[in-house]
């Protein structure tokens, strides 16, 4: 059980962090960011509600407060990250680990969340 609880704590902590910088990447280096959206073929009038968007998923998972949000943010990671990575293989840039690791932290998290707090 205690090594359950270890692995949901480290991914979930480190998805989260990835998630925050790069929420904060969007805020802090924005024309940077729209360049790279704009590479990727996605609009740049959503950059700052995606980074809204992470920081509330970061909290749904932390916070677990209400079930139907957590699960909500963790079907929104995943679709991003899958997005994300699709982008980067077909703009052929080589910038996709970052979107392979973080859904394989998410994969662990979720996985790990359901075995340590046994939710259905």
């Amino acid at each position: 059980m205690m090594r359950n609880k270890i692995m949901y704590w480290i991914s979930t902590l480190l998805l989260s962090a990835l998630m925050l910088m790069s929420a904060g990447m969007y805020f802090l280096k924005n024309p940077m960011v729209q360049q790279m959206f704009k590479n990727l073929g996605y609009p740049t009038y959503i950059i700052y509600p995606l980074a809204f968007a992470k920081i509330l998923g970061v909290l749904a998972i932390l916070t677990r407060k209400v079930p139907f949000l957590k699960e909500l943010a963790y079907a929104g990671f995943f679709f991003e990250f899958i997005l994300a990575f699709s982008a980067h293989i077909n703009a052929a840039d080589g910038e996709y680990t970052a979107a392979l690791i973080a859904l394989i932290l998410l994969i662990i998290s979720y996985i790990y969340d359901k075995k340590v707090f046994k939710t259905v």
